[in-house]
Formats: structure tokens, sequence, C-alpha cells
């Protein structure tokens, strides 16, 4: 069998030999070597010789394709190729081929659903940590009565001061008393509205006759302050919250303050305000005492109540406002003061909280219906000789109806300028 030509070594990177250095492989004897190298071209080969086919076996006498001079293809004229080895490495500078058949290229991993389902677990889960959070820390209460259910959605909403060492003590009660009584209603077809009932009110108190509002705090505690609610409006209280007055401050802080207003100058040494009249950034401290200043005020008790309405409205405000919604570290500081120092009816927990929230908000907007419900006179003396709020025994009735119904109008409040 006859050796292959040189150029089909791929590891030989020799200059490949001339005609001169070829054998005469047919019969053995060397070729006289020329003097000079010839180059044939096509027109030089005998057209007979051109034409005249390849009998078979004969192959391996003809000239291999390597040895084929330049622009000698004749039209038609096919050569017989050398096979390349499938592991042969590309030579020179030549780009690699496709990939061996059978191979696939790597495809990359997309990364975006894994970043999807974690965005989508931080979303659902967030949450759902923060409601859990607070319901295990909040403190609930026996509050609420066996009263059968009346339309909509009522929240009892108490500040209360349980004789805190920086407390208000003015004499008028003994024991823990509610600062602050607010009833919001949220009707099942109409306007909600938020009343603040004022904590002198002259009302009547089951099993205990006639008294301050308040008073029924101090001898049952919440369970019979919401029956004296519920006396007095006949509507049924679905949620209590009460919150303590030294908690408005941790409040106000965990949403880094708010901005309050009033438009006269205060120094009031019992709630410790020193107010300059205008608008100014308070702190929880300053918001604490812009609550519960009173006797500077000359409204009393109806103005205080505007106070706390402003400062809570303000603290919602802050609270839904998107600094904090998107913010995960106020949002756990909120949800972890609000849990600190909520107290809510058994049964209830954030998510009523947030009812109410909304509520709240709605109604302390540009168009909200609050206020003070009817009144006869700031300054009523009871047979005891004490000074009340009595409420107009004429109206207050028609009040809590048009109330209970969503029908409530602005003109429906007391206006005391």
């Amino acid at each position: 069998m006859s050796p292959q030509p040189p150029s089909f070594d791929p590891t030989n990177r020799r200059k490949r030999p001339s005609a001169n250095d070829a054998k005469n492989v047919g019969h053995g004897g060397e070729v006289p070597r020329a003097e000079h190298t010839q180059v044939f071209k096509p027109e030089d080969i005998p057209s007979s010789e051109q034409q005249r086919p390849v009998a078979a076996g004969q192959a391996s006498a003809q000239v291999p394709p390597s040895y084929a001079p330049a622009g000698s293809r004749q039209s038609g004229e096919q050569y017989q190729q050398a096979p390349q080895r499938p592991s042969e490495p590309p030579r020179g500078n030549q780009p690699p081929g496709p990939p061996p058949a059978g191979r696939r290229p790597r495809k990359k991993r997309r990364k975006w659903p894994i970043v999807l389902i974690v965005v989508l677990a931080l979303i659902i889960g967030w949450p759902g940590f923060l409601i859990i959070h607070g319901n295990n820390k909040m403190e609930h209460v026996d509050a609420l009565s066996d009263a059968a259910d009346t339309p909509g959605t009522t929240y009892l909403i108490v500040g209360s001061d349980q004789r805190e060492e920086d407390g208000i003590n003015d004499g008028a009660t003994d024991g823990q008393r509610a600062d602050s009584i607010m009833l919001l209603q949220v009707p099942e077809s109409g306007n909600a509205a938020l009343v603040s009932l004022p904590r002198d009110s002259y009302v009547e108190i089951p099993g205990y006759g006639a008294n301050k509002i308040n008073a029924s705090y101090s001898l049952g505690g919440p369970e019979l302050l919401v029956s004296t609610v519920e006396n007095l409006s006949g509507m049924t209280v679905d949620h209590y919250v009460e919150v303590s007055m030294s908690g408005v401050s941790s409040l106000v802080d965990a949403v880094g303050g708010v901005n309050l207003c009033l438009d006269y100058d205060v120094s009031d040494k019992k709630s410790k305000l020193e107010w300059e009249a205008g608008c100014h950034d308070a702190d929880g401290d300053t918001a604490l005492a812009f609550s519960r200043m009173r006797y500077s005020d000359p409204k009393g008790d109806i103005g205080r109540a505007e106070r706390q309405r402003q400062v809570v409205s303000k603290v919602i405000k802050k609270a839904a406002s998107p600094s904090t919604l998107i913010n995960p570290v106020k949002q756990y500081k909120l949800v972890d003061s609000a849990a600190t120092t909520l107290t809510m009816s058994t049964g209830s927990g954030l998510t009523n909280m947030a009812g109410a929230a909304l509520g709240l908000r709605s109604v302390m907007g540009d168009d909200g219906l609050m206020g003070a419900p009817p009144i006869s006179s700031l300054s009523y003396r009871t047979p005891s000789g004490a000074s009340a709020v009595l409420l107009d025994p004429d109206t207050i009735d028609s009040f809590f109806e048009k109330m209970k119904n969503g029908e409530l109008t602005q003109d429906d409040f007391t206006d005391l300028g």
C-alpha cells in the first residue's frame, strides 16, 4: 500500500515538497531530478488527457487534489477529497467550526424567576409578619357587650390616663379615667362620621345612675364605658380601641413627628405646653401636651377634643404617607409602637385597627364629618354641684340615629366657634 503524501500529515509543518522530490510509486524507481521546476498550466495538458476518464482502481495513480495547480479545475471536473479527522483542530487562525454532532450548546440560566419569587415572598410575607407580630404583642381586654348588632361598623376609641406618673390629676375623678372618647361609625351606606364625646358629658350610667361619662370607666372599666356609650347612642360597639395618653407620644415619634396648628399662645403649667401661635413641627412629648391641655383653652373640653382629633389625623396621615409605606424600618417601628400602646377588645386585632384608621382618614379629610354632638350647656350644674356638659335632650337621639344610618351632615354637629 502506497504511503500518503506529506500534505496529508497534519503534524508536518515543513514546506511542501515540489514535484522534483516525488518518487515513482508504481515502478519503485526514482524519478530523475529535473533541473528546473516546471509549472503545468491547464492549457499545456492535451485535451485528450483532460477528457480521459479514470478507470476504477487507478485513482491512487492520479495526482492528489493538493497538487492540482490553482485554477486547473474545469467545469464539471471533480477531485477526490482527502478525509478529515473529526478531532483534528483548526489550522492557523481559522475560526472554530460548529460543535460536534449530538452536543448542544449550554443555555444561560435566567435569574429573573428567582428574583420574582423572592420579591413576591417579601411583598406577601412582610405584611403577614407585621400583623402576627403586632397581634402577639398587643394587649386585649373584655370590653364588648352582648347587645344585638346594629347596621354598619362601630368603633369606640378611647384615650386613657390611668393615673400615670406624668398624668394630669384635676381632682375630678378618682382612679383610671377616659380622657378622650371618640365614637366612629362606618355605615353600610352613606357617610362615615366621628363624634367626640366630651368626657364631662352628663349621661346615664347603667347600674349607677346619672354621672359624667368618664366616671363609667373609673367605676367599671372598658366594659361599663362601652355599655354607657351604647345606651347613649343606640349603636352596638363592634371594636374597642384604647390608647394610653403616654402612648400618643410614642406613636408620634414612630411616624417622625407631626405638624400641629393652634392660633393662640399657650403657657400651661398642668399640661406643660409652651406654644407660640401658629403651626409648628411637634415631637411626641409636645404632641402629648398639645392633646392634654385643657385649662388654657377658652373652649375647655370641646377645644381639647378638637386638638386631639388634629393629632390623630396627622398621625394617620403620616402613617399612610409613601415615606412610611415603602420603608420597612418605619413600618416595623410604627406597628411595634402601636402594638405596645394600644389595647383592643378580645377578638380584634391590627386588621380591625387598620379598618378604623381608614375610617378615621376619611372623616378627617377636608369633606369629613366630625365634631361634637348637640350640646345645651358647657357649664351644667349637676345635683351634686359638679360642673358638667349637658347634651341637648331634644336632638341627641335623632343625631345618633342619623349617624347610624350614614345620614349626618356637618350642620348636625355643635359649632362653638
